[in-house]
């Protein structure tokens, strides 16, 4: 009897995508708002003409849980979790009406022992922000899987490892997260309009991606070694959607970076992993 996963119909190789999920305050910006909104709209424009894609796989830093779990609802609901901003960030016009896969999803549960199915949770803010610029007709099914929040990093990169041959089948993977992402520390400078960076928040920006640009995942996985990781990353759950999306990196793919920028205690870094031509 094959896999459930080798019955799934063979396609074109997809890229992966790291992406920061910018400022909720961006979220009701209309399309080319700002650079970031613009940086999404073009990488989307981008993914319509090159690509057949047949499901998204979302790894949301803003679903973490004990355990992996994976969305089989046919109709995910759009969550608004954030808390205290203007009425207009709740209405229903920001929904982000896509439908899930119980398919794919069903398939990523049935052969992983360590992920579970479940219809318990929807399209969270590190998810449909992302999605309603990058692919703003909502008409290919997003699929969200969560983070396991008290796993070490290696588990992660060993779980994202059997997660790779879904590109093989017109599953675009976005991790979408931060690298550097302290918002305590970004809040005494960003509330009084100062966006000037400390120093050790570009610093560690930059480190992780030179190792990005060098391939070197060893060193992405094992980032605590790094003297500003505890400034940088108080917090793991927005640096391993990073670790799932270098996990997915194949020998002859190429890295692009998309997007630059970084503000007080936050980087809104992101790039794509893109099959050779």
């Amino acid at each position: 009897m094959k896999k459930l996963f080798e019955q799934l119909p063979a396609s074109e190789k997809m890229p992966v995508i790291f992406t920061s999920h910018g400022n909720p305050m961006d979220i009701t910006l209309p399309a080319y708002g700002n650079s970031f909104i613009t940086y999404l709209n073009e990488l989307g424009e981008e993914l319509h003409t090159n690509y057949r894609i047949k499901a998204v796989l979302v790894i949301s830093a803003h679903w973490c849980t004990k355990g992996t779990y994976i969305n089989i609802n046919p109709f995910p609901e759009t969550i608004f979790d954030y808390y205290g901003f203007p009425e207009e960030y709740y209405s229903d016009s920001l929904k982000y009406p896509a439908p899930g896969s119980p398919d794919i999803a069903g398939h990523i549960a049935k052969e992983n022992n360590l992920v579970t199915a479940t219809s318990e949770w929807g399209f969270d803010h590190g998810n449909w922000p992302v999605m309603k610029h990058l692919l703003p007709e909502a008409n290919i099914p997003v699929v969200q899987l969560s983070i396991d929040y008290y796993q070490p990093p290696q588990y992660h990169y060993d779980l994202a490892l059997q997660l790779k041959n879904y590109r093989e089948k017109g599953v675009l993977i976005i991790g979408s997260g931060a690298i550097v992402h302290n918002l305590k520390e970004a809040g005494k400078r960003m509330f009084t309009g100062n966006t000037q960076p400390y120093g050790w928040d570009k610093e560690f920006d930059d480190s992780i991606k030179q190792k990005i640009n060098d391939r070197n995942v060893k060193s992405i996985i094992n980032y605590q070694n790094n003297k500003y990781s505890r400034f940088a990353i108080p917090t793991p759950d927005h640096y391993i959607p990073l670790i799932y999306i270098m996990a997915l990196l194949d020998k002859k793919d190429n890295i692009r970076h998309t997007y630059e920028d970084i503000l007080p205690a936050f980087s809104n870094r992101s790039f794509i992993i893109e099959p050779e031509n």
